[in-house]
């Protein structure tokens, strides 16, 4: 039942205006337009929570927070706002605190099915995740599992390391919990939990048994294999053309010519510090490219319309390569592959969903084991850890994927020293280099993410002078003309996604710089046909149910 306290004729024509906005899939119109009827009315939990399903469809999952919240401690009897709240949290990949929201939800709506499915489904993540926690191997003991394989052998390679062979086990605890907690109810499923947790421990602390035997990749490459193959070592341009070719018919790459590209570059990476310096020469061009985000035809759009990669023809992906379209697999492969090939041709730098925490719930975890296998889940983990933070184009242009920090002072060399062979964190530098987001208003502020900050254009222009640089681009937020320019043009937001997850109706970017005055030229360019597989087509089960 909605609340409808102190309700404003004028506050009321506002929110119909804003749900209709919303149903167009204006988003930031509709957080506008209920923020006016906020200013009429404060006391009305609707319009809160309203505004809180407005930001989470923009990704500003910190704001929906707040906002729900507000909507809670006006009518703590208020349904939506849990739910809201919960869903953002969930995106969030806060799992007990969803689980919280979405028991209350529960409480005050016992009848409801649909309340009742996603409690469910909440315990069950819960639960996996408790288990997962449980059975974690300390960072130090943790083999690389990229030294099991080995491309050039034939045959078979060990798909083994603690954690893949953890993953599996994990698989088939989660089950028997889920049966527990459908047949019996949670608490004999926390019984369960802990029978399997101890088991476990004995297995993994002797090493016999079930666990110590590891499931096998097939490199052989069958006869009848009719897609791309790598001659020898090197990765040639006639490769990577009938691998995309391949891609666009939407056919699979052999698992060892993947294995090849993936530890190819994984080695790359890792020779190359977290803060690169990119020289473009006097006469020649670059291109930036913003998030892409498993859009493989938008991907090749981009390359109709401004050429492949070449060391005449470079580019710089700013992130965001994978998760939520479905065809994450073919973009991280084509752009890897690029790198192998020449790696001038190519730079690539990481986003904040280059992480274990968004590939489980937005989809590319699930899409590699559906399309290659799980010993790739723990490899592009692997390497995604390998991928620089930032960018300076010859000298004078920082490209991040995020923004800027939460104090004055840091230095490129501050960048260059930090240690980013790691999941991101979730405060310092390298997690404000992914997550933080520019605001028109100076100074600081809490970020409508939930994780990072949010600066002003001061903040831009303090960095720019202390480290003698003229320009910021970043990427990690969509724009309705693909990008947006700021803070007095000191910063420029760009973003290749068009028609994000098939539905925001932007258009897409990329920037082409010239040297040697290197002044931005920005493209537009508008989404592709692509086959019929829709966007978060294998993210997490949970969260498609709030899609």
């Amino acid at each position: 039942m909605e609340n409808q306290n102190s309700s404003d004729p004028r506050a009321e024509g506002l929110k119909l205006q804003a749900n209709e906005a919303f149903k167009a899939n204006k988003y930031a119109q509709a957080i506008d337009l209920y923020s006016q009827a906020i200013e009429l009315n404060g006391e009305n939990a609707v319009y809160w929570a309203n505004r809180a399903l407005a930001h989470s469809k923009l990704e500003e999952y910190g704001s929906a927070i707040q906002d729900a919240s507000k909507a809670i401690e006006i009518d703590p009897r208020y349904s939506k706002g849990y739910y809201r709240r919960g869903a953002a949290y969930l995106a969030m990949g806060k799992f007990k605190e969803a689980l919280k929201d979405f028991q209350q939800v529960k409480k005050l709506c016992p009848n409801n099915p649909d309340a009742s499915e996603k409690l469910k489904e909440c315990e069950k993540a819960v639960m996996k995740l408790k288990f997962e926690e449980a059975i974690a191997v300390p960072e130090s003991e943790r083999r690389s599992v990229a030294d099991s394989i080995d491309y050039h052998s034939m045959g078979t390679v060990p798909n083994s390391s603690s954690l893949s062979t953890q993953a599996a086990v994990a698989s088939v605890a989660v089950a028997i919990v889920a049966a527990v907690v459908v047949l019996v109810g949670t608490a004999a499923a926390a019984v369960v939990l802990m029978l399997l947790v101890c088991l476990g421990a004995y297995w993994w602390g002797y090493g016999g048994g079930l666990f110590s035997r590891s499931s096998d990749v097939d490199l052989d490459v069958e006869p009848q294999y009719s897609g791309a193959r790598i001659e020898g070592d090197v990765v040639t341009l006639d490769f990577v053309k009938k691998m995309i070719e391949d891609f666009k018919n939407q056919k699979c790459l052999h698992k060892r010519y993947a294995f090849q590209i993936v530890l190819q570059i994984r080695e790359m990476l890792r020779a190359l510090p977290s803060l690169v310096d990119i020289n473009v020469p006097h006469g020649k061009h670059f291109t930036v490219c913003g998030d892409v985000h498993g859009q493989f035809y938008d991907l090749l759009n981009i390359f109709e319309l401004t050429g492949l990669p070449s060391e005449e023809n470079p580019y710089l992906f700013n992130g965001d390569f994978v998760d939520r379209g479905s065809f994450s697999v073919e973009v991280i492969l084509t752009l890897f592959a690029f790198k192998c090939m020449s790696p001038s041709a190519i730079y690539l730098a990481r986003g904040n969903h280059e992480s274990k925490s968004m590939n489980k719930i937005y989809g590319f975890e699930g899409e590699v084991r559906s399309k290659l296998s799980e010993v790739f889940v723990e490899l592009f983990a692997e390497v995604f850890c390998c991928l620089p933070l930032a960018h300076v184009i010859n000298g004078k242009i920082f490209v991040v994927h995020g923004g800027l920090f939460s104090v004055d002072g840091v230095k490129l060399s501050d960048i260059r020293s930090i240690d980013r062979f790691c999941e991101p964190p979730e405060e310092g530098l390298m997690c404000e280099l992914l997550w933080s987001d520019p605001q028109p208003l100076p100074g600081r502020g809490p970020s409508k993410r939930g994780v990072g900050l949010s600066f002003g254009g001061d903040v831009t222009k303090k960095f720019l002078q202390e480290n003698n640089l003229d320009l910021v681009v970043r990427s990690h937020e969509v724009k309705d003309e693909g990008y947006e320019i700021e803070h007095d043009g000191k910063l420029i937001t760009v973003f290749s996604a068009p028609n994000y997850c098939d539905q925001m109706g932007n258009k897409g970017a990329f920037i082409r710089f010239e040297a040697p005055e290197m002044k931005p030229n920005i493209v537009t360019f508008s989404a592709v046909p692509h086959p019929d597989v829709k966007p978060m087509a294998y993210a997490n089960n949970f969260l498609r149910m709030f899609s």
